[in-house]
């Protein structure tokens, strides 16, 4: 080994120094162990905080999906039963892309539920509920009812867990449901409306689908909202990731007149904003490792100075100034080096063990991070993903080293001579 690895190494404490060690080596590397601890703290740091918002969003863009479809293929302005007594038309157009895997009718529409004094917006989907498991979940999710009480003509409607529980309604219960438009008489206006009976509850966990959505049955929601809204084909694909790209293969499909939209377009402010989040909380969390690559800087100066004997007398003996440099880049390689891989050895352990972690934490000291009465996950989630990992690992590596090159500078630029005149 050169010996400027070996000097370096012993400087960050990697090497061995003899027995005891003079005081001042013994200095230098607790320094440089503490400059260790704090990379590695910082990585972990954020290697944690970004696995644990990685699951937050996959559990609640899975959540939604639960009851959302991938793509819909809606033709707007014409008829909804016409539409729908010709959607096999577009299904099988849809399902010539072999990324399609299911396919069933929709109207989509807004209205208000009505009961007593309580009143209410809400989203009305209108659907097939002998087809709709094939493009949603909202059957397993289920609480009370059946999904099959929804059959054309009865109008039953299936309604979520926090419509029931702000308005008090149970199974059996009757709303009105207003549609937007109506009709003009002398009176006035009459919006249009009709009554149906509760046959269903649901919860998909996310509450803002919980608190504004209900089911009914297709033919049903056409004929209420005949002047509003759209109505189509809901599909599910093999991979929700290309949902984008193949909303766009599928028009070249389709009629004239269809459109598309997928689940990224229908929830695209949500997913920017907890884009935006995830950008500044690593922004943020890498200042904690910008903390400890200065840490890093200031503990080669120390060294630097400290070692000016040292210096000095390796240049006496034949030491070029870029031996003696290579010396501290050696020092602060291994201290970035060491640190950055504990950090993402525990920082990787701890995320993918966070639901271990936490309840233990939780029960140590009698705490709940997360109360369910307030947010729709009670558990702290966690989805570790490799490209995030090397990002961290590798933004740490050059910070790292770029704290190391004005130390090693500062060292290959002592005059020995001086130095040796004021020891």
């Amino acid at each position: 080994m050169a010996y400027e690895w070996w000097i370096g190494a012993r400087y960050a404490g990697l090497a061995r120094t003899g027995r005891g060690g003079r005081r001042g080596d013994r200095f230098v590397s607790f320094v440089a162990a503490s400059s260790m601890a704090g990379i590695a703290l910082g990585v972990a740091a954020l290697i944690i905080v970004l696995s644990v918002m990685n699951g937050f969003q996959t559990q609640v863009r899975d959540r939604m999906l639960s009851v959302l479809p991938h793509i819909e293929l809606y033709v707007p302005g014409m008829d909804h039963l016409e539409v729908l007594a010709h959607w096999h038309q577009l299904a099988d157009a849809a399902r010539r892309d072999k990324e399609v895997r299911g396919a069933a009718p929709f109207v989509a529409a807004q209205g208000m539920l009505a009961r007593g004094q309580g009143l209410t917006g809400v989203q009305v989907r209108g659907i097939d509920p002998a087809l709709e498991p094939h493009v949603s979940d909202i059957k397993g999710q289920m609480q009370s009812g059946k999904l099959a009480s929804l059959t054309p003509g009865s109008y039953h409607m299936i309604i979520g867990s926090q419509i029931a529980l702000s308005m008090g309604l149970k199974l059996g219960d009757t709303v009105l449901l207003l549609a937007p438009q109506g009709s003009i008489s002398p009176a006035g206006f009459a919006p249009r409306m009709r009554q149906f009976t509760i046959t269903g509850i649901f919860s998909t966990g996310y509450y803002e689908y919980d608190a504004s959505l209900v089911f009914v049955d297709d033919e049903d929601a056409a004929k209420v909202f005949r002047d509003s809204g759209v109505s189509g084909v809901r599909l599910r694909i093999a991979d929700m990731q290309r949902a984008p790209q193949v909303a766009r293969d599928l028009l070249a499909l389709m009629p004239q007149g269809v459109q598309a939209s997928d689940w990224t377009q229908s929830n695209r402010t949500w997913f920017a904003a907890v884009q935006t989040e995830k950008r500044m909380m690593f922004l943020i969390l890498a200042l904690i490792v910008a903390v400890a690559a200065f840490n890093l800087l200031s503990s080669l100066v120390m060294a630097v100075k400290d070692k000016q004997s040292d210096i000095a007398i390796l240049r006496t003996l034949g030491a070029t100034p870029a031996e003696v440099a290579r010396i501290f880049l050696v020092q602060g390689a291994l201290i970035g080096v060491v640190g950055t891989a504990a950090g993402v050895f525990f920082g990787t352990l701890a995320a993918y063990n966070v639901d271990v972690i936490v309840p233990w934490i939780e029960h140590l000291f009698g705490v709940h991070f997360l109360p369910q009465q307030i947010y729709f996950i009670s558990e702290l989630p966690s989805n570790p993903q490799v490209g995030d990992i090397v990002t961290i690992g590798v933004t740490s590596l050059v910070l790292s080293l770029l704290a190391t090159l004005y130390p090693s500078w500062r060292a290959s630029r002592l005059q020995p001579a001086q130095v040796l005149r004021h020891d």
